[in-house]
């Protein structure tokens, strides 16, 4: 179990199977007894009208009154029983796949396209939660006692019985027309919202340009555009389950009529009593209720069935079990073998055809004109875009036998855009482990050299950088997140653009720090557009169209590269690093 989180069974819905059939089996016992004690108000009336009242007997009356409050105590106690339950079901499934969940949401952006936010993974929990936990699965509980409430009513009498079982017969109907009719609004209504959402997380984001550049008016605009088509499906889908739950209510109130007016005619023939035709009207109501009912939140049934099934896909898609053998911490190589490999949901590849290998205590230069699929080649590298074809492997263990925690441990990555999180500056240098120690992340912090830019603030390493790293620097950002890739030693470093925001200390910083992995036999990748970055390399990789056009020693690569060609200018590149030193 993740320490702070919830348990990532291996096989996680099988797993949850299992406690669902626990907890369904004590609902399952509460609704029996909970429908056997809803007979009490239609026995009561039958006594009053056939015991009672013929016999004008207060003290049986005081009886059955008596009798018939205990039953009523207990059945409310049930009931509160059950709901109770149910909430303790949705809590269990949402704490058995939160976990899997918000693996889904972190891997999304990187391992497959997604048209809303990527946070429907987290909706779909509290989707099926909310709906687990409210009126609608006591319904579905009930709808199976709903034959033995018509077997009761043929008992009444022959009639009672044939207009209770058309009744049903036509809820049911009604009931099968809402699951028909309402897939694909619901559906629709989910896909909207999700695409709304996406939309306003953009704009929250990206404020400060919005405001600079006065096009916020704009955004409203489209903005009201998504709104409406989004309200446009919710009020389709709200007027479908509306309508079918009137006509679900009429039907069943004009049915309780029915039944009267039937038992009524039994009494002028003397085939039944006042209490059977009174008894009988309440039996069909209660008998009819769970339709009714089930109609009512039959939204938030399709809802949650499609929550569920895109959870089902989601999670099996994120799972990431731990391996039999855990393999030991990579300490030799790093080797790329005729990788091909392009953006996930994407058949075109990026990177095509790509061989070479890199060992401990070299550092690589990756070099190329733009879109040359440099960045795409340090997302393969790190375990965040499956290759298509082709081998990545530390020590010639390939990355698919590392599980991505395993893997991660021995990862140190620095992306072009610094995503920091809400928090500590300690917290995110230690990537949020909690049983991180303080030598261990100011040895992180000394190696990035950040160790006295942070002990200058008031708070220090406590300090609370807001989301995204708001309250620091461009500068600041890309050194705390240089100092979380060094966290604990990891053999291998990925550094894209690193020192895009870098003052000339910064730089220095930078070169020191590969220097430092490079002197502890690790490997580093550094992905530049700026030569000083180069200075700390002692091979270079050329890449152009996502072919390696050049990869040896930094000087033969400057001399064997052709001018004339496009990487001409990148060859200008290699020289001018290959005159900085540290």
């Amino acid at each position: 179990m993740p320490k702070g989180g919830s348990p990532l069974h291996p096989r996680p819905l099988v797993g949850l199977f299992s406690l669902l059939r626990v907890g369904a089996l004590g609902i399952g016992l509460t609704s029996c007894l909970v429908n056997i004690l809803a007979l009490t108000g239609s026995f009561f009336m039958l006594q009053v009208y056939d015991r009672v009242i013929p016999s004008r007997s207060l003290p049986t009356l005081i009886g059955l009154v008596a009798i018939v409050i205990v039953l009523f105590a207990f059945q409310w106690f049930l009931d509160l029983t059950r709901s109770l339950l149910l909430g303790q079901v949705g809590r269990c499934v949402d704490e058995r796949l939160a976990g899997r969940a918000f693996l889904s949401v972190a891997l999304s952006a990187s391992r497959k396209p997604s048209a809303g936010d990527g946070l429907q993974s987290i909706r779909d929990i509290d989707a099926v939660r909310g709906f687990l936990s409210g009126p609608g699965p006591a319904a579905l509980f009930d709808l199976p006692w709903m034959p033995f409430y018509l077997v009761l009513c043929f008992l009444f009498h022959s009639w009672i019985g044939i207009t209770a079982a058309t009744g049903a017969l036509l809820l049911t109907g009604v009931a099968l027309l809402a699951e028909l009719k309402s897939r694909e609004p619901t559906r629709e209504t989910v896909a909207t919202l999700a695409e709304r959402m996406a939309f306003a997380e953009a704009a929250r984001r990206n404020s400060e340009a919005v405001v600079a550049m006065g096009f916020a008016a704009t955004l409203s605009a489209r903005w009201a555009d998504l709104n409406r088509r989004h309200l446009d499906s919710h009020l389709r889908t709200s007027t479908l389950i509306n309508s079918l739950s009137t006509l679900s209510r009429s039907a069943r109130m004009l049915l309780q009529s029915a039944v009267l007016a039937v038992g009524a005619v039994l009494v002028i023939r003397q085939e039944a009593t006042g209490g059977i035709m009174i008894a009988s009207s309440i039996l069909v109501s209660r008998a009819l209720a769970p339709i009714e009912l089930a109609i009512a939140n039959w939204r938030g049934f399709a809802a949650a069935r499609q929550a569920w099934l895109r959870l089902d896909r989601e999670v099996r898609q994120a799972d990431d079990a731990a391996h039999d053998v855990a393999l030991p911490a990579p300490r030799q190589s790093l080797t790329i073998t005729n990788l091909h490999l392009g953006a996930p949901g994407s058949k075109v590849p990026i990177i095509r055809g790509l061989s070479f290998d890199v060992q401990a205590g070299e550092a690589v230069g990756i070099v190329g004109p733009s879109a040359s699929g440099k960045s795409s080649l340090a997302r393969g590298i790190v375990g965040l875009w499956p290759a298509f074809a082709g081998d990545i492997r530390l020590d010639k263990a390939s990355l698919s036998q590392w599980s991505s925690a395993a893997l991660g441990r021995h990862v140190g990555y620095l992306p072009q855009d610094v995503a920091l999180f809400d928090g500590t500056i300690a917290e995110n240098i230690a990537r949020f482990d909690p049983d991180a120690a303080s030598d261990t992340i100011i040895a992180a912090a000394k190696a990035a050299a950040v160790y006295d830019m942070i002990v200058s603030f008031p708070d220090g390493f406590d300090t609370r950088i807001g989301e995204r790293g708001r309250a620091l620097s461009a500068g600041q950002r890309q050194r705390i997140g240089l100092a979380r890739a060094l966290y604990a030693d990891p053999f291998l470093v990925v550094l894209d653009e690193p020192n895009s925001n870098l003052d000339a200390e910064g730089e220095l910083a930078l070169l020191r720090a590969i220097e430092s992995v490079r002197l502890r036999q690790g490997v580093v990748l550094v992905i530049a557009h700026r030569s000083s970055a180069l200075s700390g390399v002692d091979k270079v990789l050329v890449l152009d169209d996502g072919r390696a056009k050049a990869f040896g020693p930094k000087d033969a690569v400057v001399k064997t590269t052709p001018k004339p060609a496009v990487t001409g200018s990148f060859v200008r590149l290699l020289r001018a690093g290959g005159e900085l030193s540290l």
